[in-house]
């Protein structure tokens, strides 16, 4: 095929059937973006209902821990009281806003308050005088239909709640008896509808779905884009005619052209192109002769520049041993592997346990093609010790694994990966100085979190020491004042430790501290901050609780110490123990000018439980 006609089908294939590619996605685009709109307004309505469900279990959960913390009912729930019962119940939950509520009482049956159809419910265990469980308490802050009425006035879209194959309530007169899918296209009254959704806890058991649904935008193509099409059609038609004229004239020129590039190509930089006459062409072989002078002279400067390159790699090795920021440091290692060895991907992955998987914390470039080259590298690597190429459907790796100076133990793996050719005995070196830097600095990262662990550790009960339970309390105080929050502090003292250590010697002692200390850390939640604050005398700080839960909290960990069974470590035989408490709070707040004054109240609590006979808890005053 000449080149005229090579011409007229390079200039079809590049520029024409391009142009028409890029119609046909324009009207893909216009399609999918309405339909985009249409699903991110469903999205947005999604997270809106389900934030509002959200919101009223939220509600229906703080008013049942008023009602089960309100000691009027418990007490006519311990006296049996239906009357008395019923009326506090319906008060407490007027009160508290609920639409309707269920009490079912192991001795005194079933309570009921509010009626209709309720959503997001909210339950919470009531319990007696002993801690035991007294009975079960739902309570619901929001009716069906008010629920999809706020829903629609929020979002926009039509609400549809179902339970089952009930129908509880609908925004959508048309919505009929069929379930809607989760998500996904519906006809509605001859109209189609986009639906997404979310499903709940529904009041009596089970799960209620929560469905929205829109109407899609409307999509097309405006007479302007029809304007430009027709103009673009009419300039392809032109610039074709104008290929067809010029690429006779364009060839002569171009075959010289072509030769003198290919060996420029070949490294003869001192090809020197001819540039008879003063046309575009002679300008275009000038210029020409100007790059390979020019590539001559960079070509220099890259060697030069590579050489400084690798000094300046090996450099920055030596200061990854000195960073203590773990996943910092692996992303400048990666990114200067992958530089310095001329890679195109690259990644770090660090064990989380002693004997774990590798997970990856850092990367360069799009790893996933690459995917299976580096998987069987690292785990050459892993099992040679040392630094491994392998090679895998003309892609090609490099890993090392990176190891501890001490003991040698494996830490993580470093691997980069290209498809051009493999590695250079130079690039394998480069890379293996920058593994061994990187183990070194992940090291350093470890040992400097042990420390930091240690010093806020009590060895002996693993609960946070006394430097530590100062910080935070401090911290929650502060922060209660500050935003109107609660926090509790109990603190508890082993009653008669002196004569367990006297009687039995220390080492059954710290048997009893770690055995209190765990109890303590299994009771409180992942806010909390159980501490040793000295001796056999340990502290909770409650965050977001008010002096009532602090004293609950305080019930429970003492009922669990005096259940506790110890073995005796010499002879046979079982230990108990026993533990007073002291319970105080900020609430709201108010309370405690600073955190002194709160661990002096919740210290003196603790004292009135010591002195008025041990193995109690006492509010502070």
């Amino acid at each position: 095929m000449s080149f005229r006609n090579r011409l007229t089908v390079f200039f079809i294939v590049l520029v024409i059937l391009p142009m028409i590619v890029v119609a046909a996605v324009g009207f893909v685009l216009a399609s999918d973006s309405e339909q985009g709109k249409t699903d991110a307004r469903l999205s947005q309505a999604q997270r809106s209902a389900s934030g509002l469900f959200r919101e009223k279990q939220d509600e229906a959960e703080n008013a049942a821990r008023v009602i089960a913390g309100d000691r009027q009912l418990a007490q006519a729930i311990q006296a049996g009281q239906r009357g008395p019962i019923q009326g506090r119940l319906d008060q407490l939950a007027s009160d508290n806003g609920i639409r309707r509520g269920v009490m079912t009482l192991q001795k005194a049956g079933r309570f009921e308050t509010g009626r209709g159809d309720a959503l997001a419910p909210a339950r919470t265990r009531l319990l007696d005088a002993r801690g035991g469980t007294a009975g079960v308490l739902t309570l619901s802050a929001v009716g069906v239909e008010e629920y999809a009425q706020l829903v629609k006035r929020v979002t926009g879209a039509d609400v549809v709640v179902r339970s089952g194959s009930d129908m509880l309530t609908s925004t959508l007169p048309d919505a009929g008896a069929e379930r809607l899918p989760d998500q996904g296209e519906v006809e509605i009254g001859g109209r189609g509808l986009r639906v997404t959704g979310f499903d709940g806890p529904g009041f009596t058991g089970g799960r209620v779905q929560v469905r929205l649904l829109a109407e899609p935008e409307n999509g097309g193509l405006s007479g302007a884009s029809i304007e430009v099409i027709a103009i673009l059609l009419a300039a392809l038609i032109a610039a074709f005619a104008f290929a067809l004229t010029v690429s006779r004239s364009l060839q002569a020129q171009i075959e010289r052209l072509l030769d003198a590039a290919r060996k420029l190509a070949a490294g003869e930089f001192g090809i020197e192109v001819p540039t008879e006459g003063n046309d575009e062409f002679a300008a275009l072989g000038t210029e020409f002769n100007l790059m390979a002078r020019e590539l001559q002279k960079r070509l220099e400067e890259l060697q030069l520049e590579r050489k400084r390159l690798r000094e300046a790699i090996r450099r920055v090795g030596q200061s990854f041993a000195k960073g203590l920021e773990r996943d910092a440091v692996l992303e400048i290692v990666v990114q200067t592997a992958v530089d310095g060895v001329g890679a195109h991907v690259g990644r770090a992955a660090v064990r989380t346990a002693p004997h774990g998987r590798f997970e990856e914390v850092a990367g360069e470039g799009d790893v996933e093609p690459y995917r299976d080259v580096i998987d069987a590298a690292e785990a050459a690597a892993l099992n040679a010790e040392d630094v491994v190429e392998t090679d895998l459907n003309g892609h090609f790796a490099l890993s090392h694994p990176l190891r501890a100076q001490e003991g040698g133990r494996i830490l993580g793996m470093l691997t980069v990966a290209r498809d051009t050719s493999g590695f250079s005995d130079p690039e394998r070196e480069l890379f293996t100085y920058l593994s061994q830097q990187a183990g070194v600095s992940i090291e350093n990262v470890d040992l400097h979190e042990t420390v930091q662990r240690q010093a806020v550790t009590d060895e002996l009960t693993g609960l946070f020491n006394h430097r530590r339970f100062q910080e935070v309390i401090f911290q929650e105080v502060e922060r209660a004042k500050r935003f109107g929050d609660d926090v509790g502090l109990i603190m508890l003292d082993i009653d008669n430790f002196k004569r367990v250590n006297d009687t039995y010697g220390h080492l059954q002692g710290d048997d009893v501290l770690r055995a209190v200390a765990r109890v303590l850390k299994e009771s409180s939640r992942e806010i909390d901050e159980p501490a040793r604050y000295g001796g056999e005398e340990m502290a909770v700080a409650l965050p977001g609780t008010d002096l009532d839960g602090a004293y609950n909290f305080a019930e429970r960990v003492r009922h669990a110490i005096e259940s506790l069974e110890l073995p005796l470590i010499e002879g046979g035989g079982t230990l108990r123990v026993t533990a007073s408490f002291g319970a105080a709070a900020v609430e709201n707040g108010n309370g405690a000018a600073d955190k002194d004054e709160l661990v002096a109240a919740a210290d003196a609590a603790l004292y009135r439980a010591k002195r008025s006979g041990k193995n109690r808890t006492v509010r502070a005053e």
